[in-house]
């Protein structure tokens, strides 16, 4: 679904991402890790099209989207839930969802229904403003506006941070379903372990902006995270 070759990305002359090499399977969640700083949200924000390449390449349904502008990537099929959900809080639910829909692939003609299957408060309170829900409640809003557009990739930036332990469940189930549908693609950054552990098939690690370790879930062992994860 994705595939990440040699990317390198600079914030003025500050190297940022270091030939970074990433693939993400349909039907698979890879959870990105690493302490605070190391480049995991500018690798998002990259495959997004928010910030620049300065070398390498994004492939996606093997495609080259390396300079493709951020609509595009979005009406390709990918879909973003940033850290911090960036929701309009001034907009209500329904128009934080439509606002979704107007970054689908063409023929999407309103807000899926399993939209609200996913997390069923979304329809309780779609007159309600985006800002006065509460913090779990936003971020299942953020999830499920990108999910609107049907995206074959999901991106999901700390979808648990400030979250409180029911809603985490209910986040981890729909990203369960939707990873057990088979034809949607997750990358993951989690700080969370047990979230992290429960939830992906692979995991990579990042330091100073490059992968230095990466396996199966099952190898993400208490050595790797007392190297490479502990603060």
């Amino acid at each position: 679904m994705l595939k990440v070759e040699r990317l390198n990305v600079y914030y003025g002359e500050s190297h940022i991402l270091r030939d970074v090499d990433l693939e993400v399977t349909a039907g698979k969640v890879l959870c990105l890790m690493g302490r605070n700083g190391v480049g995991k949200t500018t690798l998002l924000k990259t495959l997004t099209g928010l910030l620049p390449a300065r070398s390498g390449r994004i492939l996606f349904h093997d495609q080259d989207i390396t300079r493709h502008p951020p609509y595009r990537r979005a009406r390709a099929g990918i879909g973003y839930a940033p850290q911090g959900r960036e929701i309009f809080a001034q907009l209500s639910v329904q128009e934080n969802l439509l606002v979704g829909l107007d970054a689908a692939r063409k023929g999407a003609t309103g807000i899926p229904g399993e939209v609200f299957e996913l997390f069923p408060v979304l329809r309780q309170m779609l007159k309600r403003r985006g800002g006065d829900l509460s913090g779990g409640q936003q971020q299942q809003l953020a999830i499920g506006r990108a999910l609107v557009s049907n995206p074959g990739l999901l991106l999901l930036d700390e979808p648990t941070e400030g979250i409180q332990p029911s809603i985490i469940q209910e986040i981890e189930r729909a990203i369960r379903r939707l990873r057990d549908r088979g034809n949607v693609a997750i990358l993951l950054v989690e700080q969370y372990l047990d979230f992290a552990q429960r939830l992906a098939d692979e995991f990579c690690v990042m330091e100073k902006g490059e992968i230095v370790t990466r396996g199966p879930i099952k190898e993400l062992t208490g050595e790797v995270v007392k190297r490479h994860l502990t603060v």
